[in-house]
């Protein structure tokens, strides 16, 4: 293989464990009617297995960081792919609802290699002058996996049934970490990388500018992982009464959206800073999604795919807000501070999926069906709101950040 080509097949191999992961990710919204009966759970329940995940995605961000430091892609990546796939398949075929909790948590744990590992290998093997424009590639391929886990597997679910669909995705996690061990190898660089320790940490943990990054991005990333994730597909089948594969289909113009997002938004920064864009992006959601909460004309499907689209690209102020992270920093501590950035991000889903999970709950009409808890198109409305009001303060801290911008040296 010659040598242009090589680092492209290197590439490959992380980057469809990075596409994979979204689909596991968005799996349960297409289920939560069949998983709430199959556990007797309320919202609240369900809030808190969509959120377990998010802890181990979260939770393992530093330390597979380091991991991947000490043994490199290949191995790390075949592990947590061997663990995502042993762990739905229990999520599956179990009637426990603890079992069903840890399984989550370790699909999550195990998912938190998709970006770091794509990240890694692109450092190894392409020049760092290449490294923004290949991460920003793999963030549109890997969206693929987001928007097709939407409504083409909810069809794939309505014709086979769930725990099939399951049973074929674990399978496909399994051979992607096969093929990783086989194929993937140790670039030169690799070798040669020193090993990341304590002190690199506490260097990073005492700015507080990275701190304050990385809660606003906490609280601005409720659109995304609070409504795409998990809450929107059965908002959307309440509030304009259509079915789930078109709910799916709807929400997932958001992943559409954060294909074209990256770029524009980079371009858009270069004229006006980081900062700037980024507090208009959460201007933007706001008024995004007060509109989807209490417009008369969401049943316009044009105009509701429109609307998704666009909130799409306001979701990768998440790109500037790792450009701006990396502006603080040494290129040493350059992996270190994206894993921390992405930790403190993906928090955010449990922060979304639990308060959204308790207000549900407490705006509950009493309504039952079948001993499930049904929840109006109000309670939902109530539960959501929570997103604009976050992503409101996320952006007032960021715009408090512009203005008064230092630049660290560590």
């Amino acid at each position: 293989m010659s040598k242009r080509i090589l680092p492209y097949a290197m590439w490959v191999f992380p980057l469809s464990f990075f596409t994979y992961q979204f689909i596991l990710r968005l799996w349960p919204s297409l289920m939560m009617q069949q998983i709430m009966q199959q556990f007797q759970i309320d919202a609240t329940g369900f809030g808190l297995l969509a959120s377990v995940y998010y802890y181990g995605y979260a939770g393992m961000q530093l330390p597979i960081a380091v991991l991947l430091d000490r043994f490199g892609a290949c191995y790390i990546v075949c592990i947590c792919a061997a663990l995502c796939g042993l762990a739905t398949l229990l999520f599956t075929y179990t009637d426990n609802w603890m079992l069903a909790l840890i399984s989550r948590f370790i699909v999550g744990a195990g998912s938190a290699a998709g970006f770091l590992a794509t990240s890694k290998v692109i450092s190894q093997w392409f020049g760092r002058e290449y490294y923004a424009r290949m991460v920003g590639f793999s963030f549109t391929v890997g969206l693929l996996g987001a928007i097709y886990g939407g409504k083409p597997v909810s069809l794939l679910v309505e014709n086979f049934g769930w725990q099939h669909v399951a049973f074929v995705l674990s399978l496909v996690s399994l051979g992607i970490g096969v093929l990783t061990l086989v194929f993937l190898k140790t670039s030169a660089s690799e070798k040669e990388q020193s090993s990341l320790c304590f002190k690199d940490l506490r260097k990073l943990l005492s700015s507080s500018t990275i701190w304050f990054l990385a809660i606003a991005n906490l609280l601005m990333v409720g659109p995304l992982e609070g409504f795409a994730d998990v809450w929107g597909v059965n908002y959307l089948m309440q509030a304009i009464a259509v079915n789930k594969s078109d709910a799916a289909g709807f929400v997932s113009y958001i992943f559409v959206g954060m294909l074209f997002g990256g770029p524009l938004l980079a371009a858009w920064a270069k004229r006006i800073g980081n900062y700037s864009v980024i507090s208009l992006c959460s201007a933007g959601m706001v008024g995004a999604f007060l509109w989807l909460l209490y417009a008369s004309t969401l049943s316009h499907s044009y105009i509701l795919s429109i609307v998704f689209f666009v909130v799409g690209i306001l979701c990768c102020y998440q790109v500037l807000v790792f450009a701006s992270g990396s502006e603080l920093v040494t290129p040493s501590m350059l992996g270190i501070t994206v894993a921390f950035l992405n930790c403190i991000n993906m928090l955010g889903g449990s922060f979304f999926h639990s308060t959204i999970g308790l207000a549900m709950d407490q705006f509950w009409t009493g309504e039952l069906l079948d001993g499930i808890r049904v929840y109006t198109v109000s309670s939902y409305q109530k539960s959501l709101l929570i997103i604009p009001i976050a992503a409101a303060v996320g952006g007032i801290i960021v715009a408090i950040l512009g203005a008064k911008r230092k630049r660290f040296s560590y």
